[in-house]
């Protein structure tokens, strides 16, 4: 399967596990998954088997919540590691993140917090 964006690229999905099952017995109803990067970021075990199986027969774009690039914390160089190994793995179309923050002080708070506001003086 190549990594390159489709010309046309059709109706994507999340892929969600309770969705598997659907996705195997009634497989090309559409064109492209979106899997939650930090889902997938663990060394081997049932979901990265499941993704390689989807990654197989369809595009696959990687979409994560956890970078927290608006934070005032230093970029998480294990979090960076673990999400190239898995875009190295997966070869998807493009990957994405929200521009927020999810922790401080090194807490996560498994939250997409706002990135704040300067006031004006």
């Amino acid at each position: 399967m190549s990594s390159q964006i489709p010309s046309q690229l059709g109706f994507g999905l999340g892929l969600r596990p309770e969705h598997y099952a659907e996705i195997v017995e009634n497989p090309g109803k559409v064109a492209w998954f979106e899997a939650l990067s930090e889902n997938y970021m663990v060394p081997g075990g049932l979901p990265l088997q499941w993704l390689d199986r989807f990654r197989r027969d369809y595009p696959m774009a990687l979409h994560g919540v956890s970078l927290s690039i608006g934070s005032i914390d230093p970029l998480d160089t294990k979090y960076l590691d673990e999400l190239k190994a898995l875009i190295d793995r997966v070869e998807p179309m493009w990957v994405s993140d929200h521009l927020c923050f999810t922790g401080l002080r090194g807490v996560n708070m498994h939250d997409l917090l706002p990135l704040p506001i300067p006031r004006r003086r």
